[in-house]
């Protein structure tokens, strides 16, 4: 019996400890295997003339060259899929960071930290299975993305969406691997006068997400907040679930912070907040499922469906992993379904119907 292909990996990072750490990870896995290293971004595109690798681990913070730029001449000549590996949790840093994902890199895990680390099995355990499942992404070349200020006007919704007669009272959005890029051209495009406030779960590693709140309102000019329990909901602004945190709305219509038990291994867990918007908001409420891996909020999407809410999730040939949406529409869960760049038109008419 033939035995299964290894994924070949090339790790682009500037620090021997770290690099000599992720090396390690990565080969002791028998299904990957280290086909190189650089130093910095220079180094990976002279590799890159002479190898080609299944997947990129990709430092951001390196000398000469660093991972955003690199990331963007990758996609832009020769397409391949692009890890960012990161241990910088300052919010500038980490705004940087995402400008990769912009660029075209698929996602982002912490650099794991050194053997005998309580977390180091978790964390490594987390960059093998981001690296084994983003091998198998067809990546293309990037293009520009809009910006907000160029967003357009209220648009009515497609004529096949029922409008609740009482208009919605809030957005739901959640999502995992490949969330960021897709939550940053739906805030865009979203008009400025949009008037119902926004609320996300989007799973990612702790400690990043001040940066990620950062780049989403560099590049959207939308208006971006860490949620905080007790918090009243303001028009027009977006919430984001805080690390460690389930996010939901209290009958009062606040947000409502839970320590409640991980569901579906996390927390926040896009399951909680669409059962809550369900409970408080019924028809009066969108969900939104966006792409990631597992089926985090699937059943919940059905729920809010039922309960008369409009839902969407993205289709199938823009998600980076079309788990969680892709296990929504198996279940009947989406009234819709649709590429990021056209959900800011729906979500615009049905809040042009308050």
């Amino acid at each position: 019996m033939m035995k299964p292909k290894k994924i070949n990996v090339l790790v682009v990072e500037d620090s021997p400890v770290a690099q000599l750490l992720l090396v390690h990870i990565l080969n002791s896995d028998p299904g990957l295997s280290v086909l190189g290293t650089a130093n910095n971004g220079e180094q990976a595109l002279e590799f890159l003339k002479r190898n080609r690798p299944d997947v990129i681990v990709m430092d951001i913070h390196m000398p000469g060259m660093d991972g955003f730029e690199t990331t963007r001449q990758i996609m832009e000549t020769q397409p391949l899929p692009i890890v960012v590996c990161s241990a910088s949790l300052n919010p500038a840093e980490v705004a940087q960071t995402f400008r990769a994902l912009e660029a075209g890199a698929l996602a982002l895990v912490a650099k794991p930290v050194g053997l005998g680390h309580q977390e180091y099995e978790e964390m490594a355990g987390k960059l093998v299975e981001t690296v084994k499942l983003m091998s198998e992404v067809r990546v293309v070349k990037r293009w520009a993305r809009p910006r907000r200020p160029d967003a357009p006007a209220a648009t009515p919704p497609p004529a096949e969406i029922r409008i609740p007669s009482a208009g919605i009272q809030v957005v739901a959005i959640g999502a995992s691997t490949g969330g960021p890029p897709a939550l940053q051209t739906i805030l865009a495009g979203l008009p400025k006068d949009f008037s119902v406030p926004v609320l996300i779960v989007q799973h990612i590693a702790a400690g990043f997400l001040p940066g990620l709140v950062d780049w989403l309102h560099q590049t959207t000019g939308f208006p971006i907040h860490i949620a905080a329990h007790g918090e009243s909901l303001l028009p027009g602004c977006a919430y984001l679930a805080p690390d460690g945190y389930h996010l939901g709305l209290a009958a009062n219509g606040q947000i409502a912070l839970s320590k409640q038990e991980p569901e579906n291994g996390l927390r926040p867990s896009v399951s909680y907040l669409f059962r809550s918007v369900a409970k408080v908001c019924g028809a009066n409420a969108v969900g939104v499922l966006l792409t990631g891996m597992g089926r985090d909020g699937a059943d919940e999407l059905k729920v809010l469906k039922e309960s008369g809410a409009v839902t969407i999730a993205q289709d199938e040939e823009s998600s980076v992993v079309h788990g969680m949406p892709g296990e929504a529409i198996k279940l009947g869960a989406a009234g819709y379904v649709l590429a990021p760049d056209k959900i800011p038109a729906v979500l615009a008419g049905l809040a042009s119907k308050r």
